[in-house]
């Protein structure tokens, strides 16, 4: 068996907005933090996710350093929701906390989800429907 099926993901990604980028995970999209740390070599990070599950997501950024803005609209990150209360339950916490939709560069995403932007101009989809 491939050993990287039992493996946890961690998606991680300089920011130059780390506590935007906080506050649209955590408050936004509901993600817990679940780790920190600062002026680590010069850096300071984040991780957030929900124990328990197999991925987190980590945000750095290093003192003195500008990383710049996604490189596209198009860069995404899909969440899932197949239940039509949890999602429209996680679209309203995400209006509570200031954040509005965004057309999507592909209008395929806009047929059964909403899609965010986070303060470095990268997307989060949530989706109305099952992945398989």
């Amino acid at each position: 068996m491939n050993t990287l099926f039992r493996a946890h993901l961690r998606i991680a990604r300089p920011t130059d907005n780390l506590s935007e980028v906080i506050k649209f995970y955590r408050d936004g999209l509901g993600f817990e933090v679940i780790g920190s740390f600062e002026d680590h070599d010069g850096f300071d990070g984040v991780m957030l996710g929900h124990p328990g599950l197999a991925y987190h997501l980590e945000f750095t950024h290093q003192r003195g350093h500008r990383v710049g803005k996604a490189p596209t609209t198009d860069n995404l990150l899909v969440f899932y929701l197949p239940d039509e209360a949890e999602w429209r339950l996680a679209v309203e916490r995400m209006a509570a906390h200031g954040f509005e939709p965004e057309k999507p560069s592909n209008p395929y995403w806009d047929t059964k989800g909403k899609t965010f932007e986070d303060g470095d101009g990268y997307r989060v989809v949530l989706q109305r429907a099952a992945w398989m």
